[in-house]
């Protein structure tokens, strides 16, 4: 095992830079998900560590080894990826051994290994198929047990399950949870799905624009992102964003909802009040606010409330109420604002005082 380490890594095609200097630490045996939206560069600083594409400036160490120059295959990591990649020819089991007997091992090693890795999969009762008798989900565990037997030092997964269907998805997810477990290797992955990111990382890497915009556990980016755009982009459903005033250590929705924080502001400002769907309910400092309710979206126990406040976006609330709420319909509803997170316009969190 091994951790990676990035000390001011730049990438750039031509004139166009699309990953600005940027410096992260991976621990051995973590499992880091690289995620945002498309274009902020995940995959192509994941190939970077890879070394499938070539580091304009900076430096990339692997088990505190500087492998910037160094070819893929010496720096000691497998890579999966969203497409397959099986050859349709191969049964599983040649599928899975073939890195090995590229690499010349005995014929008793390549056994071996590709039985320890159909075991840890669960591909046993497969080894003799060929991919095309295999669901999506069977292939992608082909793929990674592919990797599984060179025993890398580092995993590298480039949105391994873009491919498969929501069910599928939810899975695989278990079972490369599962893997990380029992291996304890690093592991760096990619995607766009902040859902996947939440589920699988010990720490999450948001990118933006080829530059780091925060790094935390699920639960610090949840509870407290540095940024409007971690803030929207962190949570399923998304962040609610209000429109309001701060004056007076009181802030005022446009509705003329009030309330008072004190925040790290002189004099008076516009802000944005962000609010998740959960933080609508009766709190030690509950204010109500007037809705007219578009759509109710039924989820069992669970409920989303997609409702209007004039002047706004539509607000989604998560209410776990049993009267029946029609479409249509105006109610008022509470929000809690001891849970509220104030940013500027721009984009800045501001926090509160004391």
């Amino acid at each position: 095992m091994a951790g990676v380490e990035l000390s001011g890594v730049t990438k750039a095609f031509g004139g166009f830079h699309v990953i600005h200097g940027l410096d992260l630490k991976i621990d051995d045996g973590s499992f880091t998900v690289f995620v945002g939206p498309s274009g902020c560069g995940k995959s192509t600083l994941l190939r970077m560590v890879a070394g499938l594409e070539d580091v304009s400036g900076g430096v990339v160490r692997i088990g505190g080894t500087d492998v910037t120059d160094a070819d893929p295959v010496a720096r000691g990591i497998a890579m999966v990826f969203q497409n397959y990649a099986l050859y349709p020819h191969m049964t599983v089991r040649q599928n899975i051994g073939f890195p090995l007997r590229m690499q010349g091992a005995a014929k008793k090693t390549v056994e071996q290994r590709v039985s320890e890795a159909a075991e840890i999969l669960q591909l046993g009762e497969l080894l003799e198929r060929k991919p095309a008798q295999l669901s999506g989900g069977q292939r992608q565990r082909v793929a990674i047990g592919r990797s599984i037997v060179r025993n890398p030092d580092v995993f590298l997964f480039d949105e391994p399950l873009s491919n498969l269907d929501a069910e599928l998805r939810v899975s695989m997810r278990v079972e490369i949870a599962k893997l990380h477990k029992t291996l304890g290797t690093t592991m760096i992955y990619v995607t766009h799905d902040q859902t996947e990111a939440m589920t699988l990382a010990d720490k999450i890497v948001v990118l933006r624009a080829g530059r780091i915009e925060q790094v935390g556990t699920p639960v610090e980016l949840y509870t407290n992102p540095a940024s409007l755009f971690v803030a929207g982009f962190i949570g399923s459903p998304r962040m609610n964003f209000l429109s309001g005033t701060y004056v007076d250590s009181f802030v005022t929705l446009v509705n003329g909802v009030s309330w008072h924080a004190e925040l790290d502001i002189d004099g008076s400002a516009e802000i944005l009040v962000g609010v998740r769907p959960e933080h609508f309910v009766p709190g030690p400092a509950s204010v109500s606010l007037p809705l007219s309710v578009d759509i109710v979206e039924y989820l069992g126990g669970t409920r989303y409330v997609y409702a209007a406040l004039p002047g706004e976006s539509p607000l989604t609330i998560e209410d776990r109420g049993a009267d029946d709420m029609q479409s249509g319909s105006s109610r008022e509803f509470p929000l809690d604002t001891s849970k509220a997170l104030y940013f500027t316009p721009e984009g800045k969190r501001l926090y509160a005082l004391g």
